[in-house]
């Protein structure tokens, strides 16, 4: 099934501000909270599709890079990422306070009120992968090795040994403690996260040996990344939740896949057209020929009309690279060239000599007066 638009999930427009982001998203949060659906599978799943449209628009470079991109530039897990990664717990703490504005909780907005733990966020890895036009055109699936923290599996990255841990005495388990202070306005109420804990409203007994406490370590991760076919140089993917662990049982962060592109040897690319030289002798330019050219994917072949001139540009259709949307595909356009001979011998000399003082050997006024960009007029029109 086709993921839906994110803007058209929040009922906004491609021009909303992040207030307006904001606003609509917390009309959804209000509309499909749990609470006032229990049991209602598909009020959850609206729940958890707006959250994930909400965390991509409310992102400014996620938010550019779907607008320029669609689905296919948010994940290179294989071009939209699926539905929301988290649990209805991640939500509630990654967007508390939205939630804490919309239901008046006065904290992270989790089911049931009650206290709450905070939840650390792991850090997103930046990595560059390199992508010839080849596995560009077909999509690619790449294999990378990142070096990134990763939940210890000596504590199964709670950060405690044996997995002890005592109620926080600071802020008695709630993660977040109140002040009062007296001002000229009167006297104020503020409340800010427990300075002992965290926020986690607990604090580790014994720390584990393997980690010092923090629930991650340091280890390597081949991570599979699936590549859409018509990616971009800089084109930026985002593979969720493969990034570095959060500590203490915190939630990943994400994968910045960054793209690459090789130089190739034949082919220049401009957006999904793709640009060949041909060079062609003297005389299939003036008696026609039929010639082969390399593809991205192979082979074909071209007629070149009697009397072609250098500079020409034959457009071969449908034969450059795909868009990442997969709306469209490009053009090979093959410029040819008339290459002029050199070093010839005195046979050759004596022929060219009879040759240039023929009538048709003389420079006219047709196709070879026209400039460049008169040429590719005639090729797009």
């Amino acid at each position: 099934m086709a993921k839906r638009d994110y803007y058209d999930i929040l009922d906004v427009t491609k021009g909303a501000t992040a207030d307006d982001i904001k606003k609509a998203y917390r009309k959804k949060a209000i509309q499909y909270h749990p609470d006032k659906n229990p049991g209602d599978k598909t009020a959850e799943d609206k729940f958890k599709e707006a959250a994930e449209a909400y965390e991509i628009l409310s992102d400014a470079d996620k938010k550019a890079r779907y607008d320029r991109f669609g689905h296919a530039g948010m994940s290179g897990a294989g071009g939209g990422g699926g539905q929301y990664s988290g649990n209805m717990d991640d939500i509630f703490d990654q967007f508390g306070d939205i939630f804490g504005e919309a239901f008046g909780f006065g904290g992270g907005g989790r089911r049931g009120g009650g206290q709450q733990r905070a939840v650390h966020r792991g850090t997103n890895i930046r990595i560059k992968v390199k992508l010839t036009l080849e596995e560009i055109a077909a999509g690619v699936t790449k294999k990378i090795k990142v070096n990134k923290y990763i939940s210890c599996d000596t504590c199964n990255g709670s950060g405690a040994k044996n997995g002890h841990f005592k109620t926080c005495t600071t802020c008695n388990g709630n993660g977040r403690v109140t002040r009062v202070q007296d001002t000229f306005l009167g006297r104020m109420q503020t409340q800010q996260t427990c300075p002992s804990c965290g926020g986690e409203g607990r604090t580790i007994t014994d720390k584990c040996t393997k980690c010092f406490g923090d629930g991650v370590v340091r280890s390597e991760e081949v991570i599979e990344i699936k590549i859409p076919a018509g990616v971009a140089e800089g084109m930026q993917l985002s593979v969720q939740g493969k990034g570095n662990a959060g500590p203490r049982n915190g939630v990943a962060g994400d994968l910045l896949v960054v793209i690459e592109e090789q130089e190739h040897d034949h082919f220049v690319r401009d957006g999904e057209n793709l640009y060949y030289n041909l060079n062609i002798n003297i005389a299939d330019a003036a008696l026609g020929a039929e010639l082969e050219v390399p593809t991205i994917n192979g082979k074909a072949k071209i007629k070149v009309a009697a009397g072609t001139q250098s500079g020409k540009v034959l457009k071969l259709k449908g034969k450059g690279l795909p868009s990442v949307q997969g709306y469209q595909t490009g053009d090979l356009l093959v410029t040819i060239y008339v290459w002029t001979p050199q070093n010839l011998s005195k046979e050759e000399k004596q022929l060219m000599e009879k040759l240039k003082s023929m009538p048709s050997f003389s420079p006219g006024e047709g196709e070879q007066g026209k400039g460049f960009f008169s040429r590719m007029k005639d090729i797009f029109e």
